[in-house]
């Protein structure tokens, strides 16, 4: 797309100057809730970190928009979850996970896999066996609600996340796909996610999970760099969800990001 140059009024020849000015247009002010988000491969195509992360790094994190309405109702659970750490000063500031620095709306998702390091000349290799799996496992779109709100730190405990937790799908696509994705880590000696979880029925067996891991699974919707107090915790899972009870929430897709390169992989 080539970038057209507009002359201004000055630089008009005589015989227009003597013609009536055009009429004006009116103008609509437009908002951030106004301006639709960018399609969801954008965020694909234009990966702009090219280091790999050890740690849960928001500016890594892509995945599904919510609609207008969904996104209505998630600003103001984190503007509620705000007003509970403000009732005291010591609590931390929470960041907004529905919209960049921008003020562009980001996508959600929900992690199967904590990040790993791959070597050079296995990155393909991972990429194709990972595929090939979950397209062969025909697993259908995840469609899920929401449960309860928690606070749950990354692996180094440098950042603390609030989010939802998401109910068990009918036909158990996450644990499925939470399985595939341990398995297959697994091959190329990376550690599966929860496999230090303390709860007496969550283990693993080969990198695959035995179990329901659903209490495990969640949408995160805001961060802080430090934690909160025990009373803060509390006080957002005590909060009244019911607005977000009728929410279908849907993945149609699994995104795997290694290095700057980011495969979206559709499920059924």
């Amino acid at each position: 797309m080539a970038l057209v140059e507009y002359s201004d009024s000055d630089s008009e020849s005589p015989a227009e100057s003597n013609s009536p000015p055009p009429a004006k247009k009116a103008r609509k002010n437009t908002t951030p809730s106004d301006i639709p988000p960018l399609p969801a491969a954008f965020h694909d195509l234009y990966a702009t970190s090219t280091r790999v992360s050890v740690r849960d790094d928001p500016s890594l994190h892509g995945g599904r928009y919510p609609s207008n309405e969904e996104f209505a109702l998630l600003s103001d659970t984190i503007s509620q979850m705000r007003a509970q750490l403000g009732k005291n000063s010591r609590e931390p500031e929470i960041h907004s996970l529905l919209r960049s620095d921008l003020g562009v709306r980001l996508p959600l998702h929900i992690s199967l896999s904590r990040p790993a390091v791959l070597r050079t000349e296995q990155r393909q290799s991972f990429m194709t066996v990972f595929q090939t799996a979950i397209q062969k496992s025909h697993i259908e779109a995840v469609t899920t609600t929401v449960e309860t709100l928690d606070c749950v730190s990354n692996f180094d405990k440098t950042r603390w996340f609030y989010v939802l937790r998401v109910s068990r799908p009918a036909d158990d696509s996450l644990n499925r796909l939470l399985g595939l994705s341990n398995r297959y880590l697994a091959l190329f000696d990376q550690p599966p996610l929860y496999a230090n979880s303390t709860d007496g029925d969550r283990k693993q067996v080969s990198g695959e999970p035995s179990g329901d891991y659903s209490r495990c699974f969640h949408i995160s919707l805001a961060w802080s760099l430090t934690e909160p107090s025990l009373e803060a915790r509390e006080r957002i899972a005590s909060m009244d969800l019911r607005s977000l009870g009728e929410i279908e929430v849907r993945f149609d897709c699994v995104k795997a990001k290694i290095g700057n390169q980011i495969s979206s992989i559709s499920l059924a």
